[in-house]
């Protein structure tokens, strides 16, 4: 039986929440036999841990991996005001910092990006980031693995109606003067339906990201407006072509909300990369038998690299 602790780590000035994943001891292996490697694992665009990550963190424990699967600043559990701030930079911080504390934990193994969706172009980010320091420059992770990653800001833009992006960047022009002027944040709707003032509108999000929200979550459908030029501006795809370790991409040929010719595109150019693709959409990778695929092939990646893996592929 895997065993799962709340523990949090200092981002900045931030403390962020975590659930840590300890897997249990293969039967042949020494007492105090390291974990075959640590996961470091977020999720996307305003979502928080408890919408579907337990899943994907419950396999990876049961072969093996310890798996630290966080919470971002302002955001579920983790501290952080004002709430709902999706910021970027202050993202890829808490990576950093998230990594950082795996580093710590006892026995030394391998740590992998984790990411999906949103967090998916953090991970390829992190990937390609290197540290500095008094023992010279090393690589931040060991290997990557990003799902349906948002690559493209622009590809993904071009996707929203032209009258929902006007709204949008209304809302954002009127978020940001709120920020310069001290006030509370002006928020806009993380997912909505056709026609909704709404950062995701295609025709599977409500059922697709709202269904992931179990019951009593933390999870709130809206985020600071500012984030809108931040997303247009972004493309964590273009950092694939520098990753310097093993990465797998698992793409969703039917996505609405991270185009997958942008993706393609962008991960063609990884140095070290695998790439799989589904006939399934964006959410779909989440339950059923898409996931049940998805997770085998990052199960087969993942023992690639660090091993062959033990327990039931199907234990959960």
């Amino acid at each position: 039986m895997d065993q799962r602790t709340d523990v949090t780590f200092l981002s900045g000035q931030v403390t962020c929440a975590a659930w840590l994943y300890e897997p249990d001891t293969a039967p042949d292996s020494a007492p105090d036999t390291p974990p075959r490697a640590t996961l470091v694992m977020a999720h996307g665009l305003g979502a928080v841990r408890d919408m579907g990550l337990d899943a994907f963190a419950q396999r990876f424990v049961a072969h093996g991996y310890r798996c630290l699967v966080f919470d971002y600043r302002y955001f579920g559990a983790s501290d952080g005001t004002p709430r709902q701030l999706l910021s970027v930079r202050r993202q890829r911080e808490d990576w950093a910092a998230a990594v950082a504390f795996a580093r710590t934990l006892p026995g030394a193994s391998p740590v992998v990006a984790w990411g999906t969706s949103f967090s998916g172009g953090h991970a390829i980010h992190v990937g390609a980031t290197a540290e500095s320091g008094a023992a010279g420059t090393k690589r931040t992770v060991d290997a990557v693995i990003a799902q349906c990653p948002f690559t493209d800001g622009v590809a993904s833009v071009l996707r929203i109606p032209p009258l929902v992006s006007a709204k949008l960047t209304l809302r954002a022009v009127r978020d940001i003067a709120a920020s310069l002027l001290g006030r509370d944040p002006v928020m806009v709707a993380t997912a909505g339906g056709a026609g909704d003032t709404a950062l995701m509108t295609a025709d599977d999000v409500i059922d697709g990201y709202l269904g992931l929200v179990p019951p009593d979550s933390t999870f709130r459908n809206e985020v600071a407006a500012r984030i809108v030029p931040g997303i247009l501006t972004s493309r964590p795809g273009g950092y694939a072509r520098k990753l310097p370790v093993p990465a797998l991409f698992c793409l969703c040929r039917e996505d609405t909300v991270a185009p997958v010719a942008a993706s393609r595109r962008h991960v063609s150019r990884a140095p070290h990369g695998v790439v799989k693709e589904y006939d399934a959409g964006h959410f779909d990778i989440y339950s059923g038998a898409d996931f049940e695929t998805v997770v085998a092939d990052q199960l087969a990646f993942l023992s690639e690299l660090f091993g062959d893996a033990f327990g039931d592929a199907s234990a959960d």
